[in-house]
């Protein structure tokens, strides 16, 4: 696809780009499919409503547009276009349509260490052009590493600019607490200076899971994870590590050399004989338990991000504090593993930002109209999606119906014994285990005839065992004086297959 031009006889969007059908949407922003009138070009339209965003979230974003159009290369989606009206700004990008590089490598019939190679030089040829025109992207990771497009062989392309910073030169300054936890590199874990090296640890977890499936740091427990991080306390387990080659070890370990004054450059990365002669070096052979480990990484992460990406819609619109904090007989966590970026504001206070969420991704359709995320299953085989999908409305039913009835024993059978949840009776806190709620249901007024419908159930399918339903739900109520009622709510349960049993283990209700 030739470049449009960048400038245009008319600064207004409407008049240069017609916007087609919606391809995501985050609390701020949306993004939809934009044609170009001129050119009949496609891009990703981002439309950001500035009548929401602070002075401090517009200037990131226009710092966020200031990076893009410094960076000019076949691996990086490339922004063409920056338009600021009265309350939108408007982000035109590549249009990219391959969606994730992990989600692409477990639907593949094949795939090597020289396959994992490959992958990290193109990652590593963006981060290359990235410091050298002075920008630290701050935030890579899976959810950032796109593919062009479904063919095969399409180059990976390094997404999402939001939390990018620009230095000079090697500079090393403290610029803040951003990133995703278990990608943080260890001198900003200590709050210490830090600058382009921060980019070259994130890619040597990267390579790490591209070679066995699992980051090499990882703890359920934030404060050990990062005790991890900061001591460089990773190792190579067999057996799956006894087939990767010492030339791919050495590579991580230059990666993952906690003084950042000694970290491998992305120059120095570029030129390591595992990458640049990799037809020697790196083994050709089938990975077949990476592929299948990667497949359950894959699911972990969309699953905890499905939750914290809730968890901080809800913290956004409530005003109100979810993280770390406790109510009596409840017990609250933060994620280690989830996908959702961290900022010196999160950590601290509550904010509105600029959404971030996936700026450029396609919502691809097969031929039944389904998207990526519902036919990824089906991508390997799998044409069960609308099976499951009966079963995920099937069970939410009978757990609301045991909620009604007073049926603790099935709704704990249902339930994850630390499932997680939003509710108005929680006043606002996240709440963990099932037995906050048994309470209420033990409780259930037995002279009140109830009826409860669902009502516009939406399920999202995230591989073969994650779903996510969304529904109104509609209760009608008689009491014993016959007087009737009708109450709806907002919910949202998130469900996860464990041998063949579909279990809830978040929920958040209006």
């Amino acid at each position: 696809m030739a470049n449009p031009n960048r400038e245009s006889v008319s600064t207004r969007f409407s008049d240069n780009y017609d916007l087609k059908e919606e391809l995501g949407k985050g609390a701020f922003s949306i993004v939809r499919r934009a044609v170009q009138k001129s050119t009949g070009y496609e891009f990703a339209a981002k439309i950001i409503n500035t009548k929401k965003l602070s002075a401090r979230d517009f200037q990131k974003l226009e710092r966020e547009a200031r990076i893009c159009r410094k960076l000019q290369h076949p691996n990086i989606v490339r922004l063409h276009d920056s338009i600021q009206e009265e309350h939108f700004h408007y982000l035109v990008f590549d249009l990219v349509t391959g969606g994730e590089l992990f989600e692409d490598i477990v639907a593949r019939e094949f795939y090597s260490e020289a396959d994992a190679s490959h992958c990290i030089q193109q990652i590593l040829e963006s981060v290359h052009h990235c410091h050298h025109n002075g920008v630290v992207h701050r935030d890579l990771k899976p959810e950032n590493l796109l593919l062009a497009s479904k063919a095969k062989g399409a180059a990976v392309k390094l997404a999402d600019f939001g939390l990018a910073i620009e230095v000079q030169g090697e500079q090393q300054a403290w610029f803040g607490f951003a990133g995703t936890p278990g990608y943080l590199s260890p001198e900003v874990l200590k709050k210490e200076p830090y600058g382009k090296p921060v980019d070259i640890w994130a890619c040597g977890v990267i390579l790490y899971i591209l070679l066995v499936g699992y980051p090499p740091f990882w703890d359920e427990d934030q404060h050990r994870l990062y005790g991890q991080i900061k001591a460089g306390a990773y190792d190579y387990p067999s057996p799956e590590w006894d087939t990767v080659t010492p030339e791919a070890k050495s590579l991580i370990n230059q990666m993952l050399t906690v003084n950042p004054s000694k970290r491998i450059t992305a120059s120095e990365a570029l030129k390591h004989p595992w990458i640049c002669h990799r037809e020697r070096v790196a083994s050709v052979m089938h990975r077949q338990e990476t592929v299948d480990c990667l497949k359950k990484f894959n699911a972990r992460r969309k699953l905890k991000g499905a939750i914290l990406t809730t968890m901080l819609a809800t913290r956004n619109f409530s005003g109100k504090s979810m993280v770390n904090k406790k109510s009596e007989g409840s017990q609250v966590k933060e994620s280690t593993d989830s996908s959702t970026t961290l900022e010196d504001d999160d950590l601290d206070k509550d904010k509105k930002g600029v959404d971030r969420a996936c700026t450029v991704i396609s919502k691809e359709h097969d031929e039944d109209g389904l998207s990526k995320a519902d036919s990824f299953g089906k991508a390997r085989g799998d044409s069960n999606a609308s099976l499951r999908r009966a079963e995920v409305i099937k069970v939410t039913e009978i757990l609301i119906d045991a909620i009604n009835n007073g049926d603790y024993e099935t709704y704990s059978k249902l339930c994850d014994p630390n499932v997680t949840s939003f509710d108005p009776d929680a006043l606002g806190n996240l709440i963990e285990g099932v037995e906050f709620h048994k309470f209420f249901i033990d409780n259930t007024p037995t002279h009140v005839k109830t009826n409860t419908t669902i009502l516009n159930p939406r399920v999202h399918l995230l591989g073969d065992d994650v779903a996510i339903i969304a529904y109104v739900c509609v209760t009608q109520s008689v009491d014993a004086e016959g007087r009737r009622s009708t109450s709806q709510t907002q919910e949202t349960r998130i469900w996860h297959k464990r041998y063949n049993k579909w279990t809830a283990v978040h929920f958040h209700r209006s």
